[in-house]
């Protein structure tokens, strides 16, 4: 079993349903507010942008500034 640091930052790949690990870590950072996302509790992010966020707020307020 691959054993991470409890503060380790992972890499992601975003897909349009689903993610990929490239790189293990326990959490990833919400690209608008930095905050630490735990792996299990991502919901939100961007395959286009490659972006992971915090919550659907957060979300859709990035989205619409990109728009």
């Amino acid at each position: 079993m691959l054993m991470t640091s409890p503060d380790s930052v992972a890499k992601l790949q975003y897909g349009p349903s689903d993610f990929r690990v490239l790189k293990p870590g326990s959490h990833v950072l919400c690209a608008v507010t930095g905050e630490a996302i735990p792996l299990e509790a991502l919901r939100y992010w961007s395959a286009r942008h490659q972006e992971a966020y915090v919550s659907a707020e957060v979300a859709t307020r990035r989205l619409l500034d990109q728009a």
